[in-house]
C-alpha cells in the first residue's frame, strides 16, 4: 500500500503536467542532473588485551547519481541511484578482513535506487514525498562511510513566519547506510544510530525497511515529527519531537547564541546547549525508556582558527535487576541499561560530544567531554582545513556492558581542495580510540585507524 501511495503521487505529477504537453518536454528537458564520486580507503589495526589482534581494510568506489526535473507550476520530480563497490580487499584472514562499513551486507557491493519522490512548491510552503535523503536530529542520513542513510519519508515545510521554519514529516522505512556493518544490535547499536537488534543489519541493511523492523524487529507504522526551527543572527533554536509508534516519543531541543567579545572583535565566541528526552509509549517495544541527555558547548571563532570545549551528561541506571539465570540476567541489565540511554536506531547523531567513532555519550551513566581546535589556510593561499579534537567518556558500570571505565578517542581530519580540480575534495583522517571496549571475553579493545577519502562532485 506504501508503494501504491508513492506511485499515486507520482501519476498524480505526470498528469498535472500533461494538461500542458509543450511544459511538459521542458520539465523534463531542463531537468538537471548531479552527483558524486566516491573513493573511499580504510584501515584498521585493532589491539586487544585478550582476544587476538586483527587488521581490518577496504577500498571503495562509489557515489550516487541523481536527476531533478524542471519545476512546472510547483511541481517536479527526482530520483537517485546509489552504489558502492569493493576493489582491491586483500584476504579474509583471522587477522586480516575486510571492513564491513564501506560496503553491503556481508562485505558485498550493492545497488540501490536510493532517491525517488515528488515535490510540490506553493509559495513558502513545500512538500516532498517519497524516498530521499533526510538530516535531522534524531532521524538522518549519518554520511561517515560509504553509503548514507535513506528514508521513505512525507515532508511538508513551511517558512511563513519571519526566521521560522516549521517541519511536519512521517516517516515509514529507512535503507541503513553502510555505517550499519559496524553494528551488531544492543546497547552499543541502539546508542549509536543504528538497530539494537543483533542480526537485522546482515538481514535488513542497504534495505528499505519499516522503521519499527529496523529499530526493535516489530513492524509499526513508522515514525511522525514536528518541528519549529528558529535563526535569527546569532541566535538559533530549534524543537523536534519524534513519536515512533509503539516504541518511544523522543524531543529534541537545541539553542545557541553568539555576541562580540569585549576586547577584541577578531574573536567571536558562542554558547549552545543541547537536550534529549525519550518516554516509551504505546507496546513499549524498546522497554520502559525514560531517559534524559544533556549538553553544552562554548566556541569561540578566532580569525581562521575555531576552538570548542563541550560537555555532556546521560540519565543514570541506578540499580540493574539480577537473575539465576546468567543469559536472562544479561538481558534484563540490558533492557535497564537501554530504558536510560539515549535510543537513537535511525542514523541521528547531533551530540556535541560524539567521537569520529565512538559514540558511547549515549550510554546510560556517561559524562562525555570533547575539546576540538579546527584552522582554515585559505588566507595563507592554501585550500585546506585541518583539525584535531580529543573526547573522553566516563563510563559508570551500569551501562548495559558492566565495567565502569575512562573510554578515549583523538583524532584528526585534514580536507583539501586542490584549485586544479574543481569540485574536488581530499580527506585524510585518523582515529584512536583507547578503552572502546572491556569485556571479560576480549579484554580492552584499542585501535589506530585512518581513511583517505576522495569525494568529486558534479
Amino acid at each position: 500500500m506504501k508503494k501504491n501511495l508513492v506511485m499515486s503521487l507520482v501519476a498524480v505529477g505526470l498528469l498535472t503536467s500533461a494538461n500542458a504537453a509543450d511544459d511538459l518536454s521542458s520539465m523534463f528537458k531542463d531537468g538537471k542532473v548531479s552527483g558524486q564520486i566516491r573513493e573511499f580507503s580504510i584501515l584498521r589495526n585493532t589491539n586487544y588485551t585478550v582476544a587476538k589482534d586483527f587488521e581490518r581494510t577496504a577500498n571503495t568506489v562509489g557515489g550516487y547519481l541523481k536527476y531533478e526535473t524542471a519545476d512546472y507550476q510547483g511541481l517536479s520530480l527526482g530520483a537517485a541511484f546509489y552504489t558502492t563497490n569493493g576493489f582491491g580487499l586483500g584476504t579474509t584472514l583471522t587477522d586480516k578482513t575486510v571492513d564491513p562499513t564501506l560496503l553491503g551486507k556481508n562485505g558485498t557491493s550493492y545497488s540501490l535506487l536510493g532517491e525517488a519522490y515528488v515535490q510540490y512548491k506553493n509559495g513558502k510552503t513545500t512538500f516532498k514525498g517519497g524516498r530521499q535523503k533526510l538530516d535531522t536530529p534524531l532521524a538522518g542520513s549519518d554520511d561517515a562511510r560509504m553509503l548514507p542513510s535513506l528514508f521513505e519519508a512525507y515532508v511538508l515545510t513551511n517558512t511563513d513566519i519571519a526566521n521560522t521554519t516549521l517541519v511536519a514529516a512521517h516517516v515509514t522505512q529507512e535503507a541503513a547506510g553502510t555505517f550499519a556493518n559496524g553494528y551488531n544490535g544492543g546497547v552499543l547499536g541502539a546508542t549509536s544510530g543504528y538497530t539494537a537488534v543483533a542480526g537485522n543489519t546482515v538481514k535488513h541493511q542497504g534495505e528499505f525497511t519499516n522503521m519499527g523492523t529496523w529499530a526493535v524487529n516489530k513492524d509499526t507504522k513508522g515514525v511522525s515529527t514536528a518541528a519549529a526551527v528558529y535563526a535569527n543572527g546569532s541566535l538559533k533554536a530549534q524543537v523536534w519531537d519524534y513519536y515512533a509508534y509503539d516504541i518511544l516519543n523522543a524531543v529534541y531541543g537545541e539553542a545557541s547564541i553568539g555576541w562580540n567579545c569585549l576586547l577584541t572583535d577578531k574573536i567571536k565566541p558562542s554558547l549552545s546547549a543541547q537536550m534529549i528526552k525519550e518516554n516509551a509509549v504505546g507496546e513499549r517495544y524498546a522497554g520502559d525508556v525514560n531517559s534524559f541527555f544533556g549538553a553544552a558547548k562554548f566556541n569561540a571563532a578566532i580569525g581562521d582558527a575555531n576552538i570548542f570545549v563541550a560537555y555532556s551528561e546521560q540519565s543514570k541506571a541506578d540499580t540493574l535487576p539480577t537473575d539465576p539465570n546468567p543469559t536472562t540476567q544479561a538481558t534484563l541489565q540490558t533492557q535497564a541499561a537501554l530504558a536510560k540511554s539515549t535510543i537513537s536506531p535511525w542514523g541521528g547523531m547531533p551530540a556535541y560530544t560524539q567521537g569520529m567513532v565512538t559514540r558511547h555519550q549515549f550510554m546510560a551513566g556517561t559524562k562525555a567531554t570533547k575539546v576540538a581546535a579546527s584552522y582554515d589556510f585559505k588566507n595563507m593561499g592554501a585550500n585546506v582545513v585541518a583539525s584535531a579534537y580529543y573526547t573522553s567518556f566516563d563510563m559508570d558500570k551500569n551501562n548495559g556492558y558492566g565495567v565502569a571505565r575512562i573510554a578515549t578517542e583523538p583524532g584528526f581530519d585534514i580536507a583539501f581542495k586542490p584549485a586544479a580540480v574543481k569540485n574536488l575534495e581530499l580527506k585524510l583522517r585518523g582515529n584512536f580510540p583507547r578503552k572502546y571496549e572491556d569485556s571479560t571475553t576480549n579484554g580492552i579493545r584499542d585501535w589506530d585507524e585512518y581513511r583517505f577519502i576522495a569525494n568529486y562532485n558534479f
